[in-house]
């Protein structure tokens, strides 16, 4: 109190209420906000909400799983198994249950355990609450599959909320002690970064980085991206496997669904979430098999030419260039002319490197026979004559048809082109 104060008291007089400060006034109003948003009971449910509370399905009813009990905590599973006759897309699910895992590592370059067997394998993928990848992102559906003889199971590990992470997790860590190596489509970008990530959070140990991983997004682009506008899956299922979906939820709308069902607790908004997931890791297997036919000693040709033009260039930059030998030597007498001409071209660099000049210089031969403006054959074949038979003239008359006849070259090309026949033409003035 100030000392005027003190005297207008000691004098009986009665000071003026100091103004009210209107600040005071809206931290009160925070305040009875904040009470009421921490208050546990909340408020009296209408009879609206207690209606569609009351008409909501439970997910049990929906999807066939149960509860599943872990040290720590609950979670929902669920569980289906594909019989051997059971057709998805053009295969079996028997057909899928003979893939090469041999095969698949070779694609992939990843060495396997030896001895693994495809049972040994453990397909994965999940679906999240978005795509960006960060810790706010959360796996709640994650999909495993696995051959059982030649049968195959998928099971689904779903947390009904935020709290039921962990014991999905462990769960998840439990099967995958028992596999050998991991199957998933873009999972090295996304699915095991995110798991990683998960793991983590809750303090648990990560077990999947340290399995041999083949990743099929990246051999299905490698291989089948010649002939599809995208490598998404269901482009890969629609034109490839043969797979059709009927009335399949799109991926951009499954985080909504899940935020969704956290409210609403309606088990009919992730019946088709779960549909989506589960086709998609039988659909891993099949074109896991479909990838591993083309490079199959058992099935040799079969498959589309493309396709096996692609494999072959991959297993020669994986080093195999003795299979990648035999499968471009099957493909030089293919019916499909560009098919032909790009495997004499992949085989010819093969025979090079191997110092096979005599075999590299017939397959060039019969490129520039079909085509003279062949640039690479009738470079590599000026080389040839230039350096290995010392036939000069013969030379410099194939790059003088490539420049006097070739309306496609590039600038690159043609000053290429013409420096060789340069110093061609003074090597010949010199002898």
């Amino acid at each position: 109190m100030s000392l005027k104060d003190r005297l207008s008291r000691l004098a009986g007089e009665v000071p003026e209420p100091l103004p009210r400060d209107p600040r005071q006034d809206r931290v009160a109003e925070l305040r009875r906000r904040l009470d009421r948003a921490m208050d546990r009971s909340g408020p009296t449910l209408s009879a609206g909400m207690r209606s569609a509370r009351q008409s909501v399905t439970l997910l049990e009813h929906i999807v066939s799983g149960e509860e599943a009990h872990t040290p720590h905590g609950t979670f929902f599973v669920s569980q289906t198994t594909f019989k051997a006759s059971d057709l998805h897309g053009h295969a079996r699910i028997c057909d899928l249950a003979c893939a090469s895992v041999e095969a698949a590592s070779l694609l992939a370059g990843c060495p396997m355990v030896k001895g693994v067997s495809l049972s040994d394998g453990l397909f994965l993928d999940t679906e999240t609450t978005g795509l960006a990848g960060g810790t706010g992102t959360f796996p709640f559906l994650i999909g495993l599959g696995w051959f059982e003889a030649s049968s195959f199971v998928t099971c689904q590990l779903f947390a009904r909320d935020f709290s039921e992470e962990g014991a999905m997790l462990s769960h998840l860590r439990e099967v995958a002690s028992a596999k050998q190596f991991l199957v998933t489509f873009n999972g090295k970008a996304f699915d095991m970064n995110l798991l990683a990530t998960r793991f983590i959070l809750n303090r648990c140990r990560e077990p999947l980085s340290a399995m041999p991983h083949v990743d099929l997004l990246h051999l299905g682009r490698r291989i089948l991206g010649h002939r599809l506008e995208d490598a998404r899956l269901s482009t890969i299922e629609a034109r490839v496997l043969g797979v059709e979906r009927e009335a399949d939820v799109p991926g951009s709308e499954i985080p909504q669904r899940y935020f969704d069902w956290l409210r609403r607790r309606d088990g009919r908004l992730l019946e088709d979430v779960f549909t989506h997931n589960r086709l998609d890791i039988v659909s891993m297997a099949s074109l896991l098999k479909y990838l591993t036919d083309l490079i199959d000693d058992r099935r040799p040709g079969d498959g589309h030419h493309g396709d096996l033009l692609k494999a072959a260039c991959l297993l020669q930059d994986r080093g195999d260039g003795e299979k990648a030998g035999k499968m471009l030597k099957r493909l030089i007498s293919s019916g499909h002319g560009d098919v032909a001409a790009c495997a004499r071209r992949s085989l010819s660099l093969l025979y090079r490197k191997a110092h096979r000049w005599e075999e590299a210089a017939e397959l060039w031969q019969d490129l520039v026979s079909s085509d003279p403006c062949d640039f690479f054959a009738v470079e590599e074949l000026a080389k040839f004559y230039e350096h290995h038979t010392h036939e000069l003239g013969k030379a410099s008359q194939l790059v003088q048809t490539l420049l006097s006849e070739a309306a496609g070259l590039s600038d690159d090309e043609r000053a290429s082109a013409e420096r060789r026949l340069r110093r061609l033409l003074v090597k010949v003035t010199r002898r």
